[in-house]
């Protein structure tokens, strides 16, 4: 991954093998990641590398986050629960996602058009993150899958390390698990998620 802002203007981010070639996303959508770049930094928000992306911070919090795929960019937000998006443009990153949180583009003139929304969106972000405002914690938990049930109640050690995991490491489990159609997949699939669940991480994890 990179660490220097240039780099990914440039080269992209360097989490795949498509980095400093033209098959790389930044390279398609250069004049539009250029353009919300200029748009943030006008905004007087600090710019710096989270995760090879080029992240937008104030008030010691981060704001956005630019991003390029294939088939479109998108600037984030972060702590989009406190967004009231009066114009209707935020998207949800995809299925799971609580919030709506992204404006996408398919376009690289797209965000001349939307400059002044962007402008203000990032205004009312700032102004969380200066009055120290954050949004309340979801406490929910997902339903457990009937198999998952059945296998916990069937193997307390194993229960007593799922209930011991954070609560996004317990969703990350739900999630691939409704993700299977059959509930032979999904018993498969918690048999073999038994270690890593054993030793505390999420689906993801390695």
């Amino acid at each position: 991954m990179i660490t220097d802002i240039e780099d990914y203007f440039a080269k992209g981010c360097g989490r795949c093998e498509r980095f400093d070639t033209p098959d790389c996303s930044t390279k398609r959508w250069a004049a539009g990641l250029a353009a919300l770049r200029a748009i943030c930094r006008d905004a007087g928000l600090e710019e710096a590398v989270r995760w090879g992306h080029p992240c937008y911070r104030h008030a010691d919090r981060n704001i956005v986050i630019i991003g390029a795929l294939r088939n479109d960019f998108r600037l984030s937000f972060f702590d989009a629960a406190l967004m009231t998006d009066p114009e209707g443009v935020l998207e949800r990153q995809g299925p799971n996602t609580q919030h709506a949180d992204m404006i996408r583009f398919t376009s690289n003139d797209a965000v001349a058009g939307m400059a002044a929304v962007i402008r203000a969106y990032l205004d009312e972000a700032k102004g969380y993150a200066a009055a120290g405002l954050r949004p309340p914690k979801n406490t929910s938990e997902p339903e457990l899958p009937d198999e998952l049930v059945a296998a916990l109640d069937g193997d307390p050690e194993l229960a007593e390390a799922f209930h011991g995991l954070t609560p996004g490491r317990r969703k990350s489990y739900v999630i691939n698990l409704r993700s299977a159609k059959r509930p032979e997949t999904r018993v498969k699939r918690i048999a073999g998620f038994r270690e890593k669940i054993i030793a505390g991480k999420g689906a993801m994890e390695r």
